[in-house]
């Protein structure tokens, strides 16, 4: 068990060591903004419910990608579990500010960020699953091209992958916050079954447009690593299985 804990820190040092700090600074940044955003319904009808969080997911989805592409399934995953470990300190850090007492009134301020937390609870568990969907699709997809650098193979692994990862994560949260827990807490009746899995795929249809839309950074920053040598180190130590 120690040698395991022992190689999961080393190989956690060694990518933190060969990732693009400002990669690792937006998929946790964007992770964290997502779920903040994500306490917002902004559209709920014909059986779709959307949160704020949406306009924000294809940013960490974006880095899963060209992580993924360039250094594998199992970095982008590490990757996702250290996002949403600071998503989970950012969340704690935010209610304790708001559990501090103070003679003026900040009950508004302190809605906000105390925040509610099996929303918070039902992002993370959503992001952390849809992220290890995405990025073992991506790269499963990625071993289908025998031309393993063209923008067709890059276009076709990130935006199938961002489909269903997008539809996963967002069929996870809305059921398990309007089914699940809202109805226990809030007393509102669960959201049917239809409107998660309606949520879910129009949901991933237009997060896959954005990801259409940013795919063209995505493909040039990776060809950019593969031409600086970006990540050689770890890359190496990690082969492709």
């Amino acid at each position: 068990m120690k040698s395991k804990k022992t190689s999961l820190v080393a190989d956690y040092k060694m990518l933190l060591r060969n990732v693009p700090a400002l990669v690792t600074v937006i998929f946790c940044v964007g992770t964290c903004w997502m779920n903040v955003a994500a306490g917002k319904v902004i559209f709920n009808a014909f059986n779709v419910a959307i949160t704020g969080g949406f306009i924000i997911s294809f940013l960490p989805f974006l880095c899963l990608d060209i992580v993924s592409k360039r250094f594998g399934a199992r970095a982008a995953i590490l990757l996702n579990l250290l996002s949403a470990a600071a998503n989970t300190i950012f969340v704690l850090g935010l209610s304790l500010v708001a559990a501090i007492p103070t003679e003026q009134d900040y009950s508004a301020f302190n809605s906000v960020l105390g925040g509610v937390w099996f929303i918070t609870l039902s992002s993370i568990v959503a992001f952390v699953l849809s992220g290890v969907v995405n990025s073992l699709l991506n790269a499963s997809i990625g071993k289908l091209f025998k031309n393993k650098t063209s923008g067709v193979e890059f276009a076709t692994r990130s935006f199938l992958s961002t489909f269903v990862g997008q539809a996963v994560d967002n069929f996870i949260f809305i059921a398990g916050v309007y089914v699940i827990f809202a109805p226990k807490f809030w007393g509102m009746d669960p959201l049917p079954i239809m409107t998660c899995v309606g949520t879910a795929i129009v949901g991933g249809f237009f997060e896959l447009i954005c990801e259409v839309i940013t795919a063209p950074i995505g493909y040039k920053i990776v060809k950019n690593w593969e031409r600086d040598g970006i990540g050689h180190e770890y890359i190496e130590s990690h082969p492709a299985k």
